[in-house]
């Protein structure tokens, strides 16, 4: 009777994991189904006519247009390609910028000896605790001072200074699990500093670096606050000061370009951390579990 019970509960048991399995992945995919709702809406939303954006909360429009991404593209003072353009000129020297300066300023920290390196450390972790609004005005007034406001120059200089200490942080913490018989070799053979980081350092740094030059992207790509206070012409607009624009307090708003505009204003994000999406893993690994 026992070894009858004990082989009825051996079959049920693999059974029973089963449909708890099963049960699980239909709980993820209602939950996921909840969390993209609000982008699929918006995705829809951009092929809807404008009288059925609020009336329907349907995803399948009635009829399919294109009038949204016509209106949106070219609809307003400035094509939207400029947009585009500016967005993607600032990104790019951004992500040089941080990746060449923050990986220098990270070297300096882990590699290099010089007097009071802990305490220069240590300050600049303690600008992570800033809130980006306590340096804004100081900020403001020196770009002022320079005859920058106006310019992408406030949005690019500084990404050329190592201004950025969280990444910084994470470059130092993979230079650390770096073995140090590498530059010892390398010194030995004749190479300087300089030598060092460019030569062995930095193609062993790729993966931190790749999730260096992610972050920087989708987060100058994305960033609103920065360009809404340094530009104030519309041709020198980035595509979210551009997409700011379809929104009139005072007047008629075209939400049916907006959200089609935003449908393309995300397609350079997805593909980019699409593609560098290995590094961005494997920088974030190799960082976090060694050293």
């Amino acid at each position: 009777m026992s070894d009858f019970s004990t082989s009825a509960y051996e079959q049920g048991g693999p059974q029973r994991g089963a449909a708890h399995s099963f049960a699980y992945h239909i709980v993820l995919c209602i939950a996921s189904i909840a969390m993209l709702y609000p982008l699929l809406w918006m995705l829809a939303s951009s092929f809807k006519p404008d009288a059925e954006i609020f009336g329907s909360a349907s995803l399948w429009p009635s009829h399919f247009t294109l009038d949204a991404y016509r209106r949106g593209w070219s609809g307003l003072q400035v094509g939207f390609g400029r947009f585009f353009w500016n967005s993607l000129v600032i990104s790019v020297l951004s992500v040089i910028g941080n990746v060449f300066a923050c990986s220098l300023a990270a070297f300096a920290f882990s590699r290099l000896q010089f007097p009071g390196r802990n305490f220069w450390f240590a300050l600049m972790l303690g600008t992570l605790m800033l809130p980006y609004h306590v340096t804004l005005i100081p900020q403001y007034v020196l770009f002022l001072h320079l005859d920058w406001v106006g310019t992408i120059l406030p949005l690019v200089v500084p990404k050329f200074l190592a201004a950025d200490a969280f990444f910084i942080f994470l470059l130092v913490q993979f230079f650390r699990s770096l073995p140090r018989e590498l530059d010892e070799a390398a010194m030995i053979d004749g190479c300087s500093p300089w030598a060092i980081y460019w030569r062995i350092i930095m193609p062993l740094s790729l993966p931190a670096l790749g999730t260096t030059a992610i972050f920087t992207f989708i987060w100058t790509w994305d960033d609103f606050f920065g360009p809404l206070i340094y530009l104030s012409e519309m041709k020198s607009f980035t595509v979210q000061l551009g997409l700011r624009s379809f929104i009139d307090s005072s007047g008629k708003s075209d939400f049916g370009a907006l959200f089609a505009m935003s449908v393309l204003t995300l397609l350079p994000v997805v593909g980019f951390f699409i593609f560098f999406q290995r590094y961005l893993i494997a920088g974030i690994t190799t960082t976090g579990l060694r050293g």
